[in-house]
């Protein structure tokens, strides 16, 4: 039966000739004089500022009766054991830093990453996740993003759900894109909006127009709603179905699809869009002019501003669910996005007619990036066999 040991205890030479000093009644004064050696280098010496030569150990092993070797290797394992400690310091703030440039819990239990080895096989992983040469390098991204007008979103979390679309998206083959072309089919795309069956067909109409189109869900304090983006030249609808309501599907792509075909560039920082169609609290904000006109094509695709308004004073303020349906069908929308919108413009309470915004991910499920069960498995497997081998 074998036992564990606890690694010994490192003194450091200077303690050590403390102690005996102590129980000589010595001071480093003392000993300074008794060695020949000046008083500073003694101090210098106990304080671990200076280390102990081969001349030095002789003189301290005639002074307090020891070996030389007692003395020279004292020296070597606390030197040894500082450079140990330094060394882990280093992985630490290597480790906290590249925690601070990624979720990398959130990035392996979504299997964008794999379970690292150690340190350098995360480092490794993570620099190339993110595009960069080194964990201290500034990973950028060029985007029009939509999110939560209510809460500001985690930069580095954003950052990792932007490449995670990007990724996708060079994977993902599509048609050669062309504007014009994207901006003749529009009515095509706003005609799925009638019935929630349609939805599913959305995804490869964007693909036949040149347009990647993806779905990845958020990542936790990103409050991200979707975003466009261009990939080797092509753009990218991404949305995160962050809300599960067909209103809030529609309005999205169509204002991603709106800075595309508004040939908006995409910015480095984020831009706020005030029109989440939510019961969130919205504190106001300044928000661009670009996100302004997203917003404004994005609802005129869907419904004809000025209708919907006189649709409101004519109906207000009793909305029935027969009045909704009636209206959305003349205007060959589905009845929920037309709730969506009088619960923005606070026509109708948020509680009310809520079976009207129908679920759309039932629709999507082949389209959301989802770790599959294969690369559970696996990686369930790979950490299986790194177990057995330690």
């Amino acid at each position: 039966m074998t036992t564990s040991r606890k690694p010994a205890r490192v003194v450091s030479p200077g303690r050590v000739i403390s102690k005996e000093l102590e129980a000589r009644g010595w001071t480093q004064r003392d000993l300074a004089v008794i060695v020949g050696r000046p008083y500073q280098a003694i101090n210098e010496i106990i304080n671990g500022k200076k280390q102990i030569t081969p001349d030095t150990a002789r003189e301290l092993a005639k002074a307090f009766g020891t070996s030389i070797d007692f003395w020279i290797n004292l020296e070597a394992n606390y030197r040894l054991f500082l450079a140990r400690q330094e060394e882990k310091e280093k992985e630490i703030e290597r480790r906290s830093r590249l925690y601070t440039i990624a979720p990398v819990s959130e990035l392996i239990k979504r299997g964008w990453i794999s379970d690292p080895e150690d340190t350098e096989d995360l480092s490794n992983q993570i620099c190339s996740f993110l595009g960069i040469q080194s964990p201290f390098d500034t990973p950028s991204i060029a985007i029009n993003l939509r999110h939560s007008a209510t809460y500001s979103p985690e930069e580095y979390a954003k950052i990792a759900w932007v490449k995670r679309v990007e990724q996708l998206a060079r994977l993902q083959p599509v048609a050669d894109f062309d504007n014009n072309r994207l901006q003749a089919n529009v009515s095509k795309i706003t005609a799925l909006a009638h019935t929630t069956d349609d939805v599913v067909r959305v995804p490869n109409l964007f693909r036949d127009l040149g347009v990647h189109f993806l779905i990845v869900p958020h990542l936790p304090s990103t409050y991200i709603d979707g975003a466009a983006l261009y990939v080797d030249h092509k753009p990218v609808i991404a949305t995160t179905l962050r809300y599960d309501r067909i209103d809030y599907f529609w309005f999205t792509i169509l204002h991603e699809l709106a800075h595309i075909i508004l040939g908006h560039p995409a910015q480095l920082d984020s831009l706020f869009d005030q029109n989440d169609n939510t019961n969130e609290e919205v504190e106001p904000r300044v928000i661009s002019q670009d996100e302004e006109s997203a917003n404004e094509l994005a609802l005129l695709w869907l419904l004809d501003p000025e209708e919907l308004a006189d649709f409101i004073d004519r109906v207000a303020p009793y909305f029935s669910k027969a009045k909704i349906q009636n209206f959305a069908n003349r205007h060959n929308v589905h009845p929920g996005i037309v709730l969506g919108q009088l619960q923005y413009h606070g026509a109708v309470s948020y509680k009310h007619l809520r079976t009207l915004l129908v679920k759309v991910k039932p629709y999507l499920k082949e389209w959301i990036d989802v770790p599959t069960p294969r690369e559970d498995s696996q990686r369930a497997g790979e950490n299986r066999e790194a177990s057995n081998e330690s």
